[in-house]
């Protein structure tokens, strides 16, 4: 197999990246290390270090396929601020890192288990400094609103698919980093019925 091969592509990371990008521009620091959990194919993370060139970009992702994946985009970029991905399962209680100045997860709180969730907000509370950002994005539920039409399509297709999968209560979330000593800063409405969350260390 070609190293074009093990290259993969998600359509949603190109439309996306774009207001990502505008979002952590507000909320990043200026130097120091970003953890991505479930990083995916690569393609954030490589199109981020591009524009933050003064952070170091740690990746990471359960998947063997996305690591090699990442991998990939690493070299056919020449990026030199990515670190090589590391195998991390957020629902697991020990990650394979001891600290980060700030942590990004885009699409994973609703397609992965609720368990995955508590574990990232865990390990924010442990790896992140006072003052340190956790910036969520995708889509959420939130309490007396109801889902747009497409989100309810996109929930139930989800639920299909896995069970233990599924657009979430941000309140929940909410809640639930604030056990790990995270307050939640800002929510920007996103394109396509999306979030951008961002949690803060205290």
């Amino acid at each position: 197999m070609s190293s074009q091969d093990q290259k993969l592509s998600s359509p949603s990371a190109l439309r996306n990246r774009g207001p990502i990008s505008d979002l952590l521009r507000h909320v990043l620091p200026k130097t120091g290390t970003v953890l991505e959990i479930a990083s995916g194919s690569g393609e954030h993370v490589i199109h981020f270090a591009s524009l933050f060139p003064n952070l170091v970009w740690q990746p990471s992702d359960p998947s063997p396929e996305a690591r090699v994946s990442i991998q990939e985009w690493v070299k056919s970029e020449a990026t030199t601020n990515v670190l090589p991905p590391l195998d991390i399962d957020a629902s697991s209680p020990t990650w394979p890192i001891e600290q980060a100045d700030a942590m990004i997860a885009i699409n994973m709180v609703h397609i992965s288990p609720w368990s995955a969730t508590q574990g990232l907000l865990a390990g924010a509370g442990k790896l992140l400094p006072s003052g340190g950002v956790l910036a969520l994005y995708g889509p959420y539920r939130r309490e007396g609103q109801p889902l747009v039409p497409s989100n309810v399509e996109f929930d139930t297709s989800l639920r299909a698919r896995n069970s233990a999968w599924g657009i979430r209560l941000l309140e929940d979330v909410e809640s639930l980093a604030k056990q790990s000593g995270l307050a939640l800063t800002s929510v920007t409405e996103m394109p396509a019925n999306n979030l951008g969350v961002v949690f803060t260390r205290q």
